[in-house]
């Protein structure tokens, strides 16, 4: 089967970006090049890193790591498990191509290229054009010739979204499809999202079992009691986080749990929330203080 992806060429990939606009392939440091923090590909096989660092060692790496000119160095714009191949393998140097693109191009070509290659999940995928829309003022339409999708295609993956935390979680590590989230999403009510998710996961059912089930659960919710309003508690706690973190905070209640949702965006702003949060800590107390 052959590979899809940035052997058809970068004009394909990017409608702007045209191979004139990119500088010939050369080798560069591996300490020369950073990962891309916002990337839509977040999670990465460490196996099948281990699997192709041994192969970089055999033959060297033989596709070129996408970047573009970053700081002092580079940032990968796609190329990303080659280039920790090649440093798990211990090369010094990779054969790069360079691309001088912006942020919001970079973002986009990353994403074509992972779709292309069928390398994202749903979720993933649905994350990547929310930011696409959200920092890059994009409009669905857009975003869809962007992607060489249709816009309800677009909208369809946004929507996976709206899921509670906890089904997301399940398409994400692959226990759920869209085609089971997208039925889920059907159903009104996040507690009974939740429970209708379960259950299709413990039992392993199909997604038209799924939508047979999501009919009787929805048509059920009249008869539920009405769902406990959030605390005015819950909001004036998350009301003030917002305000000391400088970030989105959410502070609810699931079934089993009290949560706090804390949104940052790759690990720059990780590390100045884990400060804030950090910083002022009181010391432990002992047990004969206590």
């Amino acid at each position: 089967m052959s590979k899809r992806g940035l052997g058809r060429g970068l004009s394909a990939l990017i409608p702007n970006v045209t191979e004139e606009g990119a500088q010939d392939v050369r080798e560069v440091a591996v300490d020369q090049i950073t990962p891309n923090p916002k990337q839509p590909r977040t999670d990465i096989d460490e196996g099948t890193v281990a699997e192709l660092a041994d192969s970089v060692r055999k033959v060297g790496v033989l596709q070129p790591v996408i970047v573009r000119p970053y700081s002092d160095g580079y940032q990968i714009i796609a190329g990303e498990r080659r280039w920790r191949a090649a440093r798990i393998a211990g090369l010094e140097r990779v054969p790069v191509r360079v691309l001088n693109i912006s942020e919001t191009e970079s973002l986009e070509l990353a994403l074509i290229e992972n779709l292309q290659r069928e390398d994202l999940n749903p979720i993933e995928e649905a994350r990547g054009f929310r930011r696409l829309l959200s920092e890059h003022q994009m409009t669905q339409a857009e975003l869809a010739d962007k992607v060489s999708k249709s816009r309800s295609a677009v909208t369809n993956a946004l929507r996976l979204l709206d899921l509670p935390e906890e089904v997301q979680g399940h398409v994400y590590e692959g226990r759920l499809s869209a085609g089971h989230a997208r039925t889920i999403l059907s159903v009104p009510d996040e507690a009974l999202r939740i429970r209708l998710a379960d259950k299709v996961v413990v039992d392993g059912l199909s997604v038209r079992e799924t939508e047979n089930l999501a009919r009787l659960y929805a048509a059920g919710q009249a008869e539920r009691a009405p769902r406990p309003q959030t605390p005015k508690s819950f909001k004036i706690v998350a009301r003030k986080l917002r305000r000391i973190l400088g970030t989105g905070v959410r502070v609810r209640q699931t079934q089993k749990k009290g949560k706090i949702e804390i949104e940052f965006h790759g690990e720059e702003e990780l590390e100045r929330i884990f400060r804030l949060l950090t910083e002022g800590e009181a010391p432990a107390v002992s047990t004969e203080e206590a």
